[in-house]
Order: C-alpha cells, then sequence, then structure tokens
C-alpha cells in the first residue's frame, strides 16, 4: 500500500498541464487529490533544457494571447506572456514580407477597409495594416512583463513591398477572410462541413499562391503539419485563434505553465517519479507501492500511455518535431518576429530569435535563435540548417553556436478528419481520460480537457464547490 502521504479520493496519473489544471478544480472543490508522475518532473512535453544559462523548449509549441484557457485556468494568475510582433514574417523569394491578422475581427466593416485600403497603396506588404489597424502591443491574458524588464535588443525592421500573397484583391480577400474569421462563432466554424484543410481552403475560392505563400506556412507553424491534412474546423480554429490575438511564449520557458500549476496545488500533491503500471475504477498500482484504493483515476499522459493503461483507447497518428536551438553575440535583425518560410527551401519550417520576443531565455549579450523542422533531423543535419537559416535572415550563420537538438516522434497528435474535439472524457464512473488527444492538439485543448473531466468526475462523485460547474463558455473553449 501507498504511504498516507499519497492517499487521495482521486488519482490523477500525468504530471501534464491537462492533469495539474484538473488537480487545481478538484482541490478547489475540496476533493483530495494526488498526482503521480513517472518522470522526475512535471511537464512532460511541455519541459524546458537549461544549459549555461540559456532556456531551450523540446517542442516549443507557440500559445495565443486569445486562448481562453490561459485566463480560466487556476493557478496561471502569475503566467507572463511574452508575445510576437504582430502578423509574421514571410521569407520567399529572398525576400522578407511582413502579413498579419485583424485585430478585433471587424466583420464587413474591416473587409471594406481591406478592399479600400489596397486600392489606394499599390504595392500593400501587411495583411495586417489592411484588416483594420494594428493589434494591441500588449498580451491581454496572464500579466503584462514587470517594469523595469528588458526589452528587445533589435528593433524589427521595415519588411519589403510586396508579398508571396498573391494580387492586391487576393490580398483583400485574405484580410476579409482572416477578418470574419476573428469574429465568427467557435459553434459556427464547428457546424462546417468537415475536409482536410487544404481542399476546404481551396474549396472556399482562395487562390493556390495564397494558400501556399500564406496558410500553409501559417499553419505549418501552428499545427505541425505543412501537408495541411488537418480536419479543416482545426484549421479554422486555429486561424481565428491568430486572427483574434498574438502569438507568444510563456516567459521563462515552456515548463513554466506546469511549474506554475504544480507549484500552487497544496502541498503533497504531487508526486514525481512514481510509475504507475495499471488502472481501474477505484485504485491505481504503481511499480514502487504496490495497488492505491481511491474512488476515482483520471488518466492525464500522452495519448500512446493513456492507450497501453486503458486498452481500446484510440492512438492517433503523430506529428514529429525537431528543434535546433544556436546562439549568436550578433542577433539577425528581424526582432521578435516569427519567421516562416513560404517557399519550403530547406529543413527548417519556421524560426525566431527567440530571446528577443522573451529576454530570460538567454544571458545577456547573447542571442537565442531556435529553430523547428517538421520531421527528424536531416543528414548532417548542423550544416542543413546552418545554410537555410542564412537564406532565412540574409546573414552569415557559420559562426553561431548550437546549443541543443531535440526531437520528439510523437510530438504533436494528428487531428486528420473525421477528428471529434470533444472525445469523451469519461469512459465508466470512477475511470476518465483528458489531454491534448482529447480536444485540440494545443495547450488550448490539454488545458479545456483537463476542465472536462474534472466537471465530470465531481459529478460523478457528488461534489459541491466553487469549480464545480460546466463549461462557462462552450462557444470559445475550442479555439
Amino acid at each position: 500500500m501507498l504511504e498516507p502521504a499519497y492517499q487521495a479520493d482521486v488519482v490523477i496519473v500525468g504530471a501534464g498541464v491537462a492533469g495539474l489544471s484538473a488537480a487545481h478544480r478538484l482541490t478547489s472543490a475540496g476533493v483530495t487529490t494526488a498526482v503521480l508522475e513517472a518522470a522526475p518532473y512535471v511537464g512532460g512535453r511541455m519541459s524546458t533544457e537549461k544549459v549555461d544559462g540559456f532556456r531551450l523548449d523540446r517542442v516549443g509549441q507557440l500559445l495565443s494571447t486569445s486562448y481562453p484557457e490561459l485566463g480560466l485556468t487556476p493557478g496561471l494568475d502569475a503566467l507572463v506572456l511574452r508575445p510576437f510582433a504582430p502578423g509574421v514574417l514571410l521569407h520567399s523569394g529572398g525576400v522578407r514580407h511582413r502579413a498579419g491578422a485583424p485585430a478585433n475581427g471587424g466583420g464587413a466593416r474591416s473587409a471594406l477597409h481591406a478592399v479600400r485600403a489596397l486600392a489606394s497603396a499599390p504595392l500593400p506588404n501587411s495583411v495586417r495594416a489592411l484588416a483594420g489597424g494594428p493589434l494591441p502591443t500588449s498580451a491581454p491574458l496572464g500579466r503584462s512583463a514587470p517594469p523595469g524588464t528588458p526589452r528587445s535588443r533589435t528593433a524589427a525592421p521595415r519588411p519589403r513591398t510586396g508579398a508571396p500573397l498573391g494580387t492586391a484583391v487576393d490580398q483583400a480577400r485574405l484580410a476579409a477572410s482572416l477578418a470574419r474569421l476573428a469574429g465568427t462563432p467557435v459553434e459556427r466554424l464547428l457546424s462546417r462541413p468537415e475536409l482536410p484543410a487544404g481542399e476546404a481552403l481551396a474549396a472556399r475560392g482562395l487562390p493556390a499562391r495564397t494558400i501556399d505563400g500564406f496558410l500553409r506556412p501559417l499553419l505549418a507553424a501552428l499545427l505541425y503539419d505543412p501537408e495541411l491534412t488537418t480536419s479543416s474546423r482545426c484549421a479554422d480554429l486555429a486561424l481565428r485563434a491568430f486572427a483574434s490575438g498574438r502569438l507568444c511564449v510563456p516567459e521563462g520557458g515552456a515548463e513554466m505553465l506546469p511549474e506554475l500549476l504544480a507549484r500552487t496545488l497544496p502541498p503533497g500533491t504531487v508526486h514525481t517519479g512514481v510509475r504507475v503500471t495499471s488502472v481501474a475504477t477505484t485504485s491505481v498500482t504503481t511499480a514502487e507501492h504496490g495497488e492505491f484504493p481511491c474512488r476515482a483515476v483520471l488518466v492525464a499522459t500522452d495519448a500512446r500511455t493513456a492507450a497501453d493503461l486503458l486498452p481500446g483507447l484510440r492512438v492517433p497518428g503523430f506529428h514529429p518535431v525537431t528543434v535546433v536551438h544556436h546562439t549568436t553575440d550578433e542577433p539577425p535583425g528581424t526582432g521578435p518576429s516569427l519567421l516562416l518560410d513560404a517557399d519550403r527551401g530547406g529543413p527548417v519550417a519556421h524560426t525566431a530569435v527567440v530571446s528577443e520576443v522573451d529576454p530570460t531565455r538567454a544571458p545577456a549579450g547573447r542571442a537565442l535563435i531556435s529553430s523547428t523542422i517538421l520531421g527528424p533531423p536531416p543528414p548532417e543535419a548542423d550544416t542543413a540548417v546552418r545554410m537555410h537559416l542564412s537564406r532565412l535572415y540574409g546573414t552569415p550563420t557559420t559562426r553561431w553556436e548550437i546549443l541543443a537538438v531535440h526531437h520528439t516522434a510523437e510530438a504533436v497528435p494528428a487531428m486528420s478528419p473525421p477528428h471529434d474535439l470533444r472525445r469523451p472524457v469519461r469512459l465508466l464512473a470512477g475511470l476518465y481520460v483528458c489531454g491534448d488527444h482529447r480536444d485540440t492538439s494545443t495547450v488550448q485543448g490539454a488545458l479545456h480537457s483537463g476542465r472536462r473531466a474534472s466537471a465530470a468526475i465531481l459529478t460523478d462523485l457528488g461534489a459541491t464547490g466553487s469549480m464545480h460547474q460546466a463549461d462557462p463558455h462552450p462557444t470559445t473553449q475550442a479555439a
């Protein structure tokens, strides 16, 4: 039997953000909870390696300031979001172009503004400006950076005019489409016919050059799916989040989300280094402590581990991700921008001088460049990546120092159609499952699945409390 300190009404297997967020809601409702994690640290794939003063994310999933759960999840009040520059930089034909999203929707009025702006601008270079004005410069969720925090070391340069988005009319259509998307209720998006994202975008009349020049590299960065095989509903939700907010990263690294969640739980709730070997509706069995009785079990692991513990659970496909981290004392002059390769001219899908976005991730006087490859490292990876980054940033990279290469074979669950964005979290009374593989393959999806699972547990246990509530904003949770 486990020691008394481990005993609880509910046992949560896995200390990722889904399980930790569920633990917060359960403990807030007065339900004693124990979180058991096999690894020596919390966070799962949201982990950050520390090397010589650098903070290096292993997967580096992008967040959005428009994710509702970042503001609704207990324990994340102290989270600081560091936004990228509005929109993105697209590298195409040897030139960088800035493109972005509408600020706050705007519907037909923003669309009309976009068309008029394009008509008066022979060489438009910013969808962001065309679709209703610049986005806000501070993150609306979490806290803003404290006074005195160092700003970006290098200002973003003015992008070259022209863009790989087609004609002025094509760009106006794209701007209007993003503006409308930002203001479309989620339930309406989920009622649309479901197709692979690439087919759905083409069926809506968007030119191939707009899809390939902007939407494909953007969705590759958001969903890690350059072939656009993702469910069109999930792609719409990702584009809606992009058009409604700002891409961002958590200050201090990806690990800050699970660390904050774990740190603010009651002492003794989270136990690392405990391997669960089997689960039932009223007990878990661990390799170190034997059987542990409880009233309910929530499996909050990655999809494959969950299927090992719950035979019959479907294992999705996965998008593999490799993140390469470099440092230099002379940062390339892109500022805090996300740089996408619209030409697909090398192994790197997107890259950023992350220290310009979040200065806490690098020592003073050093720049941290983090680059994402959608797949395993290529042959002669260091040479291939350096050559590609040299073209993307327009600067020599031979003197850049490589800090780490992180490859995660099962980094992001695939969301091929048909994809159920609300896979059941209640398997049996007493046995539950949550994670990004039950919702959308994003941090928002993981947190929301934890909300759904904790609500189901509290209902079945007949528990009451301030956090025992159904989804309070069902029309915004899927973004």
